[in-house]
């Protein structure tokens, strides 16, 4: 199978044919175009490489299997598989989204030696509120409640959920957000929603080999500050920074405070990061 048209694959080249990685994966729901406020600002002294999940933006639908990718390791075995398909190696960074946070964990521990480092916008290692001492944000009748409106009113639930995303009733990210809501096959959809929002990887944290760079949302309707914190406190050798935004998609709202931030995580430089 050719991993490169499957996963649409995208590379942007870096002037130096030695230059450093980044290779971005996008949120549940969305794609690689997400990323496209942000990549101007590492060109061209980074390679960059950009890809849609398999069931999300310009992938090849005929190939989605819903027992792969009903679960969280289907989407790490996508990462690793695009990675391997272009002989990455050396000084590679992951930039993930939201549920690509847990999927580059994952995929780092899986292949320590293929990541020099992670950075996480808005990461989640669980959704669900546990009994114990974990506030993930919902209750699982909530996240159960919006997998079934998902699958008896797809569009209607693209449509309410892009503003809870954005955190904006009206906005063009809002639209994007709607759009690529829209236009995915509701199964897929579905299918990464539930690997999304059911998932739990908090044991797998202290096992993360590489060292990490959180970048949490002031006010993210999806992601408590607590999660955040825990995460911190988890993850080895972590930094977190809070970027004063709203929403959960400041790549797409703020892209020149994540970008300014990333190079700052990338070039050693401390600013507002909590240590």
């Amino acid at each position: 199978m050719n991993i490169i048209q499957r996963n649409n694959v995208h590379c942007l080249p870096a002037a130096a044919h030695d230059a450093p990685t980044l290779v971005y994966g996008h949120g549940f729901g969305c794609n690689k175009d997400m990323w496209s406020r942000v990549t101007p600002a590492f060109t061209p002294a980074y390679r960059q490489v950009l890809f849609d999940y398999v069931g999300s933006g310009e992938s090849d639908a005929s190939a989605f299997d819903p027992i792969r990718y009903g679960r969280l390791q289907g989407y790490v075995d996508d990462l690793l598989e695009v990675c391997d398909a272009l002989a990455l190696s050396g000084d590679l960074t992951f930039v993930g989204h939201s549920i690509s946070c847990s999927i580059g964990i994952l995929a780092a521990i899986r292949r320590p030696q293929l990541f020099s480092r992670l950075i996480l916008l808005g990461p989640s290692p669980c959704f669900l509120n546990d009994e114990a001492d974990y506030r993930g944000g919902f209750e699982r009748q909530d996240l159960e409640g919006l997998l079934e409106l998902m699958a008896h009113n797809y569009m209607g639930w693209a449509k309410q959920f892009a503003p809870v995303v954005s955190a904006a009733d009206e906005s063009a990210v809002t639209t994007q957000l709607s759009d690529s809501f829209c236009s995915t096959d509701p199964l897929m959809a579905r299918t990464f929603a539930q690997a999304t929002f059911l998932s739990d990887i908090r044991p797998a944290l202290p096992s993360c080999p590489v060292p990490s760079l959180i970048l949490h949302h002031q006010r993210d309707a999806l992601v408590p500050g607590a999660v955040a914190d825990y995460l911190h406190k988890a993850l080895a050798d972590s930094r977190l920074e809070i970027l004063e935004v709203s929403g959960h998609c400041a790549h797409m709202s703020h892209p020149e405070l994540v970008s300014a931030a990333m190079h700052r995580y990338l070039q050693g430089v401390n600013s507002r990061v909590l240590s």
